[in-house]
């Protein structure tokens, strides 16, 4: 028998009032919701009899897991952005933490959302129940300070990139390298044509993909800006055709009312399809986030945009919050500048439409970086879902080991 099924049988005879173990777990927005979907079904297969409850989204409930809040609740992101959400969220964490204490999970996993999660970790660990927080905060380049709350607030960090756990064992933070699932579910080669044909898109025709991000207040910055730089794109490159996934009804409103002031754009809406829509574009204009790093695993290149509230923006550079020399995914990764970062008053549609005409144009740099790209794929592919629902295994068992399964009392 392997360790893990031992594991999984052990804790089942530890907790003889459940057939298998109860675990929280707690996604923020839609791609927490992704990663949660998959780590579900990775922990079934150690744990069958586990039950699954928490926050998640419609991924992570078609997984098996009983959603009592949505995802959608936590979508909230900037530091000044988050203080009309914070009565809200800080009621939502009060509840959750009486029914997670009142449910006694064998385990709880915070997925992403650190602002929100942190302090839930910290308030379930302290009643007596293990903590995980799944993808680490970007605390090695924005408000490095955060490690510490983290220190005090988990039993252990799983990280999706390979130079993490460094940073972590510096501060004394448990931390493993679990690969990224997103470059497990990715073929290492995406067809544009029958991409392009899933989408009704013109076949023989330049096609850029516009990506303005899934939060309101992304899209709402970043929407009129790449659909002027797609104008300009238009009068120069006459057969260019555009498509823009929206992640959601509300993205899409908001992208909806900037496309008004740009009629005749030849521009195809959708309904998610992200992908898709990235493997059928020769360019690739995105927020920055886990739309860049899906974009680098599809090996299309891209030019990388952001913008936050300027209040958000004035306060990270007057206190230096940022302390990497990169804030896309894929520089980060690589360590160099493989692709062209606008960030606040540089993303302007004529710097967009600029970088990404050099995409189209300087055939030889496009190579390069999808070589480079493609390297980095295959560094990021782990079986990371396996790889995560092991550790998060092992926790579940060094709890049965010390604790019959009576948590103490606040």
């Amino acid at each position: 028998m392997s360790s893990a099924a031992s594991s999984a049988e052990t804790t089942a005879r530890a907790r003889p009032d459940r057939p298998g173990p109860v675990i929280a777990l707690v996604a923020g927005e839609a791609s927490g919701d992704q990663l949660g979907a998959a780590l579900i079904s990775a922990l079934k297969k150690l744990h069958p009899g586990a039950r699954f409850v928490g926050i998640g989204g419609p991924n992570m409930a078609a997984a098996g897991m009983d959603c009592w809040r949505s995802s959608n609740e936590l979508a909230v992101m900037g530091l000044f952005e988050v203080l009309g959400h914070l009565p809200r969220l800080l009621k939502l964490r009060r509840w959750l933490v009486d029914r997670l204490r009142a449910e006694r999970p064998d385990i709880l996993v915070g997925i992403d959302a650190p602002d929100f999660n942190l302090g839930l970790e910290k308030r379930l660990r302290a009643a007596g129940i293990k903590a995980v927080h799944y993808v680490s905060p970007t605390v090695w380049a924005w408000r490095s300070g955060r490690v510490r709350k983290i220190a005090r607030s988990t039993d252990m960090v799983l990280c999706l990139f390979p130079f993490e756990p460094a940073f972590y064992a510096e501060h004394g933070v448990a931390a493993h390298y679990t690969g990224h699932p997103m470059a497990d579910d990715i073929p290492d080669h995406c067809d544009r044509a029958s991409a392009r044909r899933e989408l009704a898109l013109p076949e023989d025709r330049t096609c850029v993909a516009l990506l303005p991000g899934s939060r309101q207040g992304e899209v709402s910055r970043l929407a009129q800006p790449m659909i002027e730089s797609a104008r300009r794109l238009q009068q120069r490159f006459p057969d260019v055709h555009f498509v823009a996934p929206m992640a959601n009804p509300a993205a899409r409103g908001q992208f909806e009312i900037a496309l008004a002031t740009v009629p005749d754009l030849p521009l195809t809406l959708t309904d998610g399809q992200a992908r898709q829509a990235i493997a059928a574009a020769d360019v690739v204009v995105c927020a920055s986030g886990t739309a860049a790093l899906e974009t680098m695993l599809v090996n299309r290149p891209m030019v990388v945009v952001y913008r936050l509230s300027a209040m958000t923006f004035w306060v990270g550079k007057l206190f230096r919050l940022l302390k990497s020399r990169f804030f896309s995914l894929p520089n980060i990764l690589a360590n160099e500048a493989l692709v062209p970062e606008l960030l606040q008053n540089e993303a302007t549609p004529d710097r967009i439409a600029r970088e990404t005409a050099r995409w189209l144009e300087e055939n030889e740099r496009t190579r390069s970086v999808l070589a480079r790209f493609a390297e980095l794929h295959t560094q990021l592919r782990r079986d990371a879902a396996q790889s995560a629902a092991s550790c998060i295994t092992g926790l579940v068992q060094s709890r049965t080991d010390s604790n019959s399964g009576n948590l103490p009392e606040d």
